[in-house]
């Protein structure tokens, strides 16, 4: 009890000071970079709601110098602001903010800022855990560059209330508009017709941040060690704007679609899957994030939209967001190597809060859609993801954050030579982080250039009942092997574990009522190795791999 008890003061007291940590002063006068300026006239920037501001922005062209007393020549106005994210929000003392343009009377305004479309809503992110300042850029140029949206970024310096900040970067938030998502409006009283098809926003998200109201699948995570669900997020229409008929088409919508995946015609083109989603964006995301070998992935600030049934009324994957922990860092679960497919993280980390939908182990079962990966990947590889592409971008940013800013930054929040959660390197300087970045990512390619013709999911068999739902933890286990199971009808349940050439090395049958059930499997003497469990309830079948420590 005293362990926990210091543990958790601890952690309250350190995020506290991070939390409360200013920038160490910098003399700042004038940058290479644009110059955001904000004053709030004292008012503390709270998680919400947003506060009214004035912001100005400072920049005289390509090439030429911004300096701090020069005029707004970008933009001049208020806006409102809020403190944004989650667990950054939380543990770093760089904060990053959400902006809303405004008149004078409060109302949102469109404006084109550091020549980006003209939109209200803004993101300025604020790099600090990653010390290359790029991974979310980096990111979000190569699914630019996969021909996908992905939110346009600017660099730029920041200074708030008079005090500078150090490095930002400049995002469009996702948000529904013709040069972001791309799908129509859809007003309140649209509650019929092909109005009522689209377009939507959902994520899969922590519910931190945001309205956190939305729905639950019926299918849980594979995998699970738990009670975790896959929980959809209403982005847009937003919460307090969705109608009742629109909550309900959209939940239905994504319903027929799982309902089809674990299907067992869900292969079928006309009838499967495919009838549901756009394949293509499935396959982008998932190169995307792969690449990056994002923890995050698919489980948490995972965007997915949906198109009018006039314009092609499927699911869509994306826009790609958050890639701050990707890239290698990452210390915990995956850890921060290149090796290994993120689709599998149910598998390693069956304990996490938050688990990967059963899609991507499903959709891989398909070979005509694990043949559209292996040939965008290797359409990508001769094209716009050449390493050395990709390693020249790297280069190039830096070089421009190298020239003053990327020292101002540090100056400020002295975290080189430190570790931050979650780094999985440190490094002394700015060229060192630049350089793991640099030879982490041309790992990773060289990895998936190997692994991607011949991928296969952490998986091998999916039920595709819903009288059956198994999980087993933990897993990895050491001794004992908890198994859980629901069953929707009463019946006799089999349990069997397997070697991997199938033998079979224990078998037992018992006839369970309707409900939730929990074995223990004393396996201690198994050697240390991989195992499957196989749950059999009358003719369905689930097949679970297991790890014995």
């Amino acid at each position: 009890m005293s362990k926990i008890f210091y543990t958790i003061a601890f952690l309250t007291c350190w995020t506290n000071l991070a939390y409360a940590q200013p920038p160490r002063p910098v003399t700042f006068t004038s940058s290479n970079l644009p110059i955001i300026v904000i004053n709030t006239s004292n008012q503390e920037i709270l998680d919400e709601p947003k506060i009214t501001a004035d912001m100005g922005i400072i920049y005289n062209g390509v090439g030429v110098r911004n300096n701090v007393n020069d005029p707004f020549n970008n933009f001049s106005g208020k806006i409102g602001i809020e403190r944004r994210g989650s667990t950054s929000q939380t543990l770093f003392p760089k904060k990053q903010y959400g902006i809303e343009l405004r008149d004078n009377a409060g109302e949102g305004i469109d404006a084109p800022l550091l020549g980006l479309p003209k939109k209200d809503d803004w993101v300025l992110f604020a790099p600090y855990n990653d010390k290359s300042l790029m991974r979310d850029v980096l990111a979000y140029k190569l699914g630019r560059d996969m021909g996908d949206y992905a939110s346009r970024s600017r660099y730029c310096e920041l200074v708030l209330n008079n005090v500078y900040q150090g490095v930002y970067v400049l995002l469009e938030k996702v948000k529904r508009d013709k040069n972001r998502v791309n799908i129509d409006k859809l007003d309140p009283a649209e509650i019929s017709g092909d109005n009522l098809t689209g377009g939507y926003i959902v994520k899969i998200d922590k519910t931190t941040g945001s309205g956190g109201d939305g729905w639950s699948s019926t299918f849980p995570p594979i995998h699970r060690s738990g009670n975790q669900t896959t929980f959809f997020q209403y982005d847009y229409p937003k919460q307090e704007d969705i109608a009742p008929e629109q909550k309900a088409y959209i939940k239905n919508y994504f319903a027929s679609f799982e309902t089809a995946l674990a299907g067992e015609n869900f292969k079928d083109p006309a009838n499967g899957y495919r009838k549901y989603i756009d394949v293509n964006s499935f396959v982008d995301y998932f190169i995307a994030n792969e690449l990056s070998r994002n923890p995050d992935a698919y489980r948490l600030s995972t965007y997915l939209h949906k198109k009018k049934d006039s314009d092609g009324g499927k699911i869509f994957m994306g826009p790609i967001w958050d890639f701050n922990l990707g890239f290698g860092n990452v210390d915990f679960c995956i850890k921060g190597g290149t090796e290994g497919f993120v689709i599998d993280y149910n598998y390693t980390c069956p304990t996490d809060g938050w688990l990967t939908p059963f899609w991507w182990n499903r959709l891989f079962k398909d070979e005509a859609f694990k043949a559209q990966v292996v040939a965008r990947w290797s359409d990508l590889r001769a094209g716009p993801f050449q390493t050395s592409k990709v390693m020249t971008y790297i280069d190039s940013v830096a070089t421009v954050l190298n020239v003053e800013s990327q020292q101002r930054n540090f100056q400020a929040w002295p975290v080189l030579g430190a570790y931050v959660w979650p780094n999985s390197f440190v490094g002394n300087t700015y060229q060192s982080e630049v350089n793991f970045l640099k030879d982490w990512t041309t790992k990773r390619l060289q990895w998936l250039d190997a692994s991607i013709p011949g991928i296969t999911t952490g998986v091998e068999e999916f039920n595709t009942s819903k009288s059956l739902r198994v999980a087993a933890f933990p897993n990895p286990f050491s001794s004992q092997l908890q198994v859980e199971y629901e069953l929707s009808v009463a019946g006799t349940v089999g349990a069997e574990i397997l070697d991997l050439a199938g033998r079979k090395l224990y078998e037992e049958s018992q006839f369970r009522e309707e409900g939730k059930h929990q074995v223990t499997f004393s396996q201690t003497h198994l050697p240390s190795g991989i195992y499957f469990l196989k749950v059999k309830f009358g003719q369905e079948v689930q097949v679970i791999k297991v790890l014995r420590q």
